[in-house]
Parts: structure tokens; C-alpha cells; sequence
């Protein structure tokens, strides 16, 4: 081994490239592979996102309508046949809560959970939750069942 046979390993550099604007000697002097004046040749450039050009940009052009109410509470919605069917597989036993709702992966941790009244419900089961529908609070009350919200 000789100093004339060093190498840096395999993979550890990265190719410094051609080095541009630093004299026309260097081959990439001049207009710095930047092309002849125009917009894109300055120092500083840098396009708005969304920009066409000048041209009316897309987002500007389509007509807007409505508003979003920023205080909207999003529910994730729980239907009492999926219950049924969980009771059935043995997934959930007579209560019915958020963990054990995180746990069946129903609803995530920070959900806001009501429980709707599709399907029937046979299981008499103790339900807590953040809100019920009328129907869906009716047909746990009539399984037997006791409704609690969050």
C-alpha cells in the first residue's frame, strides 16, 4: 500500500459534481448553466406555488361557494350490528367504553364516538360513549342494556 493507492471506501463520497460560475476555464462559467437572461437566471428566483406564468392560476380561476364551520365536532359512527356482531365473536362481553372500543379498533384514541341504530341488537350491554341516537339508545335500553355518555 502506497499513498498513491488510497481510496475513501466504497460508497462514503459523494460526487462533489461540477463546480458552475466560478470563471469560464472551468467550463460551467459564463451563464452558469442558467441559460440567457429570463426569469429563472437571477439571483433569488424563486416561483410562488401555484404560478403559471402569469396566466390566471388554476386555484384562482374555480369559483368558490360555502364556508367550513371550524368548530364542527367530527363523530365516528358505531352501528349496533357491529356491536352485535362482536358480542357474537366474543370480542366485547357486557361493556361497551372507549378502551374497549381503541381495542377493537372501532374508533381511535381521541375519537369522538356516537353510537347509531343500524341493525339489531340482542346482547344487553352497558354503553358509554360521547353520544347515542334515539333509536340506538332505544334498542340497547330495550336489549336490556344501560347508555352512559362521555
Amino acid at each position: 500500500m502506497a499513498l498513491n493507492n488510497l481510496k475513501p471506501a466504497a460508497g462514503s463520497v459523494k460526487g462533489a459534481g461540477k463546480r458552475i460560475g466560478r470563471g469560464q476555464g472551468s467550463g460551467k462559467g459564463g451563464t452558469a448553466t442558467k441559460g440567457h437572461n429570463g426569469q429563472k437566471s437571477r439571483s433569488g428566483y424563486s416561483r410562488k406555488v401555484g404560478f403559471e406564468g402569469g396566466q390566471m392560476p388554476l386555484q384562482r380561476r374555480v369559483p368558490k361557494f360555502g364556508f367550513t364551520n371550524i368548530n364542527r365536532k367530527e363523530y365516528v359512527g358505531v352501528n349496533l350490528d357491529k356491536l352485535q356482531e362482536y358480542v357474537d365473536s366474543g370480542r366485547i362481553k357486557d361493556t361497551v367504553d372507549m378502551a374497549v372500543l381503541v381495542e377493537n379498533r372501532l374508533a381511535r384514541r381521541n375519537d369522538l364516538v356516537k353510537i347509531l341504530g343500524r341493525g339489531e341488537l340482542k346482547a344487553k350491554l352497558n354503553v358509554t360513549v360521547h353520544k347515542f341516537t334515539a333509536t340506538a339508545k332505544a334498542a340497547i335500553e330495550a336489549a336490556g342494556g344501560e347508555t352512559a355518555t362521555l
